[in-house]
């Protein structure tokens, strides 16, 4: 699972974000859900908010709207990989058979982004730090504890992501048809094929994990709120999860970690 790290090892993911039709009540959403703060930001900024959880950034939430002659983007979190160069990974993603979808640009001070597709389809984001290294908290109840890779052609999403980012992946014990991603020896997320339970046109894509304290009643106010349940609760290897949407119809899980192995 993700560390924070200042800055976060290339190849880690650093931080995520959604683009959503109706920012505010997106940014209402979460906060009830989440127990987040955040609010639009100045319009130099574009308005983004960056939501914060006991003090700390924790995501970011931004209006879904067209920009510089392009579709407005679709409603969904992404997931940022860290790079220690943005210009130098981006050309290892076209190297490795991905598609640039956003070239390289600075967000003011804060760092260098791009958005790619790997060779299956599946979005992410790249992040290189400057004054902004990413997430501050992690792995705590109301923020990002997991990123998976649901990929259509595990074989090559694995050798793209060595490739282009250093990633590694190997079969996790214990889960079957399930790898882990690790960047230096240690996990930082998740790949698996697309699931049969999935709707058949649905793409490869990152799915982002929030801890929460309680799986059942996070799903109970998700619905509540307007959202759906895609699957519910369900008990595995890693704790007790759920897969939901957003009222907007952003996909993300929640799980209920087990305590995990310090030996």
């Amino acid at each position: 699972m993700p560390e924070v790290t200042s800055p976060y090892q290339p190849g880690t993911p650093c931080w995520i974000d959604l683009a959503a039709p109706d920012q505010q009540a997106a940014i209402d959403f979460y906060s009830d859900v989440f127990g987040w703060t955040g609010e639009i930001g100045p319009p130099e900024n574009g308005g983004y908010a960056v939501c914060m959880l006991n003090g700390k950034p924790v995501a970011g939430i931004m209006a879904a709207v067209p920009m510089g002659g392009q579709p407005a983007p679709p409603t969904v979190w992404t997931t940022y990989l860290a790079a220690a160069d943005a210009d130098a990974t981006s050309e290892a993603v076209t190297k490795g058979g991905g598609t640039l979808l956003m070239p390289v640009m600075d967000v003011m001070t804060l760092g260098r982004m791009s958005i790619a597709a790997d060779p299956t389809g599946a979005v992410f984001g790249i992040w290189q730090a400057v004054d902004f290294p990413g997430a501050g908290t992690v792995n705590e109840s109301g923020a990002l504890v997991w990123n998976e890779l649901n990929t259509t052609d595990p074989s090559a999403a694995a050798t793209f992501y060595k490739a282009a980012l250093g990633i590694e992946s190997a079969p996790m014990e214990g889960a079957e048809n399930y790898y882990a991603l690790t960047v230096n020896d240690r996990p930082v997320g998740g790949m698996q094929p697309m699931s049969e339970q999935m709707p058949t046109d649905t793409p490869s894509h990152w799915l982002v994990y929030f801890a929460v304290a309680d799986t059942d009643a996070t799903v109970a106010k998700v619905t509540a709120a307007g959202g759906a349940a895609l699957q519910q609760p369900f008990d595995m290897v890693a704790g007790r999860m759920a897969v939901v949407t957003d009222p907007q119809g952003a996909t993300f899980a929640v799980i209920n970690p087990k305590p995990m192995d310090q030996g």
